[in-house]
Order: structure tokens, then sequence, then C-alpha cells
């Protein structure tokens, strides 16, 4: 059986505590037990070393967030300890709905999933970091989703109207749902959890 490098333990359990806490919608709460009940078989540890792209200069001022709640202390801790292995990537596909300083202004790191620390296909775990006024793209995707937001920053589901759950904010996509965020006047900063192969049940 793999063993999992201690940062990415460290930082997963902090993540489950943390979505554990602010995911509070039923279909979001499932989804959150799924993925991690699914997590405690370790997939394939990916080799070589992490990467940035020119707008992780923003990670210090979305970091620094000050936050009354221990546990997303705790889960920006984790992070940190994980972040110079990750590969910041910018997302190829976009239409007219980003903006236009939308693909430097922006940038994706997979943790668990393809390309992530660890290698497996059944779930995905990342982070995006936007630097302010951005706009990312409408986009489409299979897995459900949920989101724990560590920023100020505003969202949008379907064609309903723009939201801002705030710093703890969390919330859930059903598959295949139109959806879309963008920063304000800083960065915004959000972890993202995706089943992609729904358990038989």
């Amino acid at each position: 059986m793999s063993l999992r490098n201690e940062s990415l333990q460290v930082f997963l359990d902090a993540t489950f505590v943390a979505f554990d806490q602010f995911a509070k919608a039923p279909e979001a709460r499932r989804s959150i037990r799924q993925i991690f009940a699914a997590l405690e078989r370790p997939g394939a540890a990916r080799v070589g070393e992490g990467s940035r792209l020119p707008v992780c200069a923003q990670l210090d001022v979305a970091l620094s967030i000050d936050t009354a709640y221990p546990s997303l202390t705790r889960l920006i801790d984790g992070f940190k300890g994980i972040e110079p292995m990750l590969e910041w990537r910018r997302r190829s596909k976009y239409d007219h709905t980003a903006s236009d300083n939308f693909v430097g202004g922006h940038a994706n790191a997979m943790i668990i999933g393809p390309g992530g620390l660890e290698e497996r296909s059944d779930l995905w775990i990342g982070v995006t970091l936007m630097a302010p006024q951005v706009r990312y793209p409408d986009h489409v995707h299979a897995p459900e989703e949920v989101y724990l937001v560590l920023s100020e920053g505003e969202f949008q589901q379907g064609e309903g109207e723009w939201f801002s759950p705030g710093i703890g904010g969390s919330f859930y996509n059903v598959p295949d749902i139109k959806h879309a965020m963008r920063s304000l006047d800083t960065p915004l900063f959000a972890f993202w959890a995706l089943l992609a192969e729904r358990p038989a049940v």
C-alpha cells in the first residue's frame, strides 16, 4: 500500500475538518464524506518539484487573512506546508466571459487528482488563486463540486445572481451546472473538491 507524504496528510486532515465545519448543504456534506472516505486509501505520489506562475506573488496577501476560526488557520498552515510542491497552471480553455486580464491573473493547482501530488481519477481536490479584479470564465464539468472560500469574492451558479460566500463560505455545485467566479479588490482564494466517480449506493 502507498504511504502518503506527511505534509500532504496534515493538509488533508485539516481540509476535512474545515469542509466538515463549513459545508452545510446536505449534498455537500454527503459529497465531502464520500471524498474523504475514499482518501483513506492513498493514491500514487507524483515525483518532481513544484512550479509557480507570476500571479502566485498574490499568495502572501491571500494567505494572510484574519480568521477567528482555528480550523481555517490550520487549513492555511497545512496548505503552506504543501504549496512548494504544487504545480500551478493556467486554465487553457476560456471564452469571452473571462476578463481581459484572466490569463495572467489566475492560477489553479491540483492537489489530489490528475497532475496533483497524488494521482487519482475518482476525486479531485485543488485550489484557485486570482489577482484582484479578475473574472473566471463560465465553465461546466460533469463531477459535482464543493467549494470552501478563504477570501472575499463572488460566485455565480447557472443564471443566478452573483453571491459572496465570504471567508469560510462553502457551497455545492450540482453536476454540469454552469458556474463562474470573480475577485473584487483583493485576491480570490478558494479550495474545491470534486467527486469524479460517485460510489454505487
